[in-house]
């Protein structure tokens, strides 16, 4: 065929029938990727680079930059520098010789990261570029991971099947980026709505609920993070293959076909092999054979098994950790329903969503007002609009999403919906809360009676339902004192108060307010109580199993008195054992004493001269960003493990890594509206930082924290001491000036 470039022989490739042992009428075929001028992902790099080129997002002559070890950064090469723009890659000492001679040959400029951070090379990787990013004027980042570019590069690949073959019946591809298989299968559903798409990984990739192994060899597929192109909604079936196995297969598919091939490639003949030999008469299957097998010649072709090699899969349930060959059935037309009761608004909630699809469920989100999360979205689940105050319209709107399937799960990331939550997972049978232990933790009333019974040492306290009793609490409780709503979230509405005309003031602010920021009636009640000194901070722990694990324990900075708004966060506090240990054991007879068994809890406390002392029980995750640096601290992502509980499937505690990370939030130093927040592209670029967030948008109404509501945005660092992660947010904040104007 006949090319006026390099870049228009891109795509076409073969589809070869493959020679197999099979079933009568069942036909097995490969898709020859590898037969692009490089790999599959030469569809990719020309249609993230043309399109870029045609917004204006590229421009003549300015830099490309991306990370990749693999055939993304030999796509970006061959498209890039052919039209004409110096490419830089970003890759990591994996990175095989046989690419590293082609893209210098190409002219590219490769940087390669010396050590992985806290979340693997991916992440060392993406830090790195995101430098360069700022360093290169006019440079230009095609976002692989989740640029809509990648997977809709695959459109033609669907088109060049269909009109090779006219119809597929199974398609088998890999998973790494999610671009090819998700964007391949899209295009073919819309034509064959009854195609049945098998996804392959590997053992010790996150990407289909199993936990991250940095040791694992295969390249190519698998990922240490979330891509934003993976849609798992399309996908019905996936496999998990070893090192061992990959290898194994690849040899295979040289020795039986002919197909000199990569590793993906071979667990792709792996998987689809055993597919057809049990499939049905007439059944037509096609896997997708990414790239070739030169670059593996020292490595997979060299590569001897460690121990035996499982010749079939083991079946499980999604969600069961795996160390060789198995797969799991997630069928797309009737996945499990996993109900969320209303969410919170800070992002997690959406992370949530997406986390129950990646684990195999159908979301549906259930809310009395979906516009509250037109900013953040829906991740694309279903929205339910029904009363959530009313637990029979709860309970109607439940059973007309599910329609008949089977409802694995009910659970909230908001504050406001636990008792609801609690509620509605009891009337279906599914594991959660009882109702007056979600009462007991979102109550602070009840909270304060249940850990009075229970001998947990806690302030001095009253509870005043008017103004009348105030007085006499302040008495009781003596001054300083803290008042506050029994029913708040977020810091609402906490003040100390140095005598009792200030408390008496404040408790009238408090008992005036009739409902909540969602509409709820509040309680009617404001909790004085006695101030306890002594350093901040908040045990996190998960219950599981009949046991109460600690997660760890995270110190708390807080806003000056007379506000109790937290500032910053670092974890672990980087406490001696025995403190640690005082401060675990005082959550776990807090948990105990309110009736905590299941999921996530955030106990907060005071470590006094005599020991801890609890103020608060939130019977969820923790706000204020404190998951996610658990996350880069020790890798163990704790909003997965909350679903993971509330459907029933087994959670895991055990920690990755060990690693300091904290966080410092953005707030405003005047009252005013906002001008803009600057010096966040410099603040990302000092070493450490992971990420920097803003939130706050020009012209909002600012003031000094009152509570949680008034931040305006956050920085993350990693490091290995507490001292270095404070000292590189303590750099990073300096750059960073949240500007204001009065008004």
């Amino acid at each position: 065929m006949r090319h006026d470039t390099l870049i228009d022989a891109i795509g076409n490739t073969p589809v070869v029938r493959l020679r197999m042992d099979v079933p009568e009428d069942v036909e097995v075929y490969a898709k020859l990727e590898m037969h692009n001028p490089y790999a599959m992902k030469d569809r990719v790099a020309r249609r993230m680079i043309l399109q870029a080129r045609r917004t204006g997002a590229l421009t003549d002559g300015a830099p490309i930059v991306e990370s990749s070890s693999g055939t993304m950064a030999l796509g970006i090469a061959l498209v890039g520098t052919y039209l004409g723009h110096p490419v830089h890659i970003v890759s990591d000492p994996r990175i095989d010789p046989v690419t590293l001679a082609k893209l210098t040959a190409m002219g590219c400029t490769v940087h390669i990261v010396e050590a992985m951070t806290s979340q693997g090379w991916q992440s060392a990787r993406l830090e790195r570029l995101a430098e360069l990013v700022q360093d290169l004027p006019g440079a230009y980042w095609p976002r692989q991971y989740s640029n809509p570019d990648n997977p809709a590069a695959y459109r033609a690949l669907a088109e060049e099947l269909m009109d090779d073959l006219g119809t597929v019946d199974v398609l088998v591809g890999s998973v790494g980026s999610g671009g090819s298989l998700c964007g391949t299968s899209a295009a073919l559903l819309e034509r064959l709505p009854d195609l049945k798409v098998v996804g392959v990984d590997c053992v010790g990739s996150v990407l289909f609920g199993q936990p991250d192994m940095a040791t694992r060899k295969q390249s190519g597929l698998g990922n240490s993070l979330f891509p934003d192109n993976i849609d798992y909604r399309l996908i019905d079936e996936v496999h998990w293959l070893s090192d061992d196995e990959a290898f194994d297969a690849t040899h295979g598919l040289a020795r039986e076909q002919k197909i000199f091939a990569g590793n993906t490639s071979g667990s792709v003949y792996r998987v689809l092999s055993h597919l057809a030999a049990r499939a049905a008469p007439g059944t037509r299957l096609v896997g997708i054979m990414p790239d070739r097998g030169d670059r593996y010649a020292d490595s997979v072709y060299r590569h001897q098994p460690s121990g035996p090699v499982a010749q079939a899969p083991a079946r499980v349930a999604f969600g069961t950790t795996v160390t060789s060959w198995s797969y799991a059935s997630i069928p797309r037309h009737d996945r499990p329903v996993l109900v969320f009761l209303e969410s919170n608004t800070t992002g997690t909630g959406t992370l949530a969503l997406r986390t129950a699809t990646r684990l195999g469920f159908a979301p549906v989100l259930l809310t009395a007002d979906p516009g509250r999360y037109a900013a953040f979205g829906t991740a694309g689940c279903p929205t339910v609009t029904c009363d959530t105050e009313d637990p029979t319209a709860v309970l109607d709107a439940v059973r007309g999403a599910a329609g008949g399937r089977t409802v694995a799960g009910a659970t909230t990331t908001s504050d406001f919906y636990l008792e609801h939550t609690a509620r509605l997972a009891g009337s279906l049978g599914l594991p959660g809360h009882a109702p007056a232990t979600a009462a007991a933790c979102r109550n602070k009333a009840l909270t304060r009676a249940a850990l009075r019974n229970a001998g947990v040492p806690q302030p001095a306290h009253a509870v005043v339902a008017d103004i009348a009793g105030v007085p006499e609490a302040v008495a009781r409780v003596g001054v300083p004192c803290v008042v506050k709503p029994v029913d708040g979230s977020g810091s609402q509405d906490v003040r100390w108060c140095p005598d009792e005309a200030t408390a008496v003031e404040h408790a009238a602010r408090v008992l005036a307010v009739t409902e909540n920021v969602r509409g709820q009636k509040s309680a009617g009640e404001a909790l004085v109580e006695e101030f306890v000194g002594g350093a901040e901070y908040s045990v996190e722990m998960f219950c599981t199993g009949g046991e109460a694990v600690c997660v760890g324990v995270t110190r708390r900075t807080m806003t000056p008195l007379p506000h109790f708004v937290e500032t910053g966060h670092l974890f672990p506090a980087g406490l001696p054992a025995a403190r640690q240990a005082e401060l675990a054991e005082a959550a776990r007879q807090a948990l105990k004493a309110v009736g905590f068994e299941h999921g996530p809890a955030h106990i907060e406390m005071r470590l006094t001269p005599v020991g801890p002392v609890v103020i608060e029980i939130n019977g969820r995750l923790a706000g204020g960003m404190i998951p996610e640096i658990v996350r880069a601290a020790t890798g163990l992502d704790l909003l997965e493990q909350q679903v993971r509980a509330a459907t029933g499937l087994p959670t895991y505690l055990e920690p990755a890594r060990s690693r300091q990370a904290g966080l410092r939030f953005l707030t405003a130093g005047d009252v005013g509206r906002l001008v803009a927040i600057t010096g966040t592209a410099a603040a990302e670029r000092v070493p450490g930082v992971m990420a920097v967030v803003t939130t706050g948008t020009p012209g909002r109404a600012v003031r000094p924290p009152r509570d949680a509501y008034d931040r305006l945005g956050h920085i993350i660092a990693v490091g290995d001491t507490p001292q270095e992660v404070e000292a590189t947010l303590d750099t990073a904040m300096a750059l960073v000036r949240v500007e204001t104007t009065a008004g």
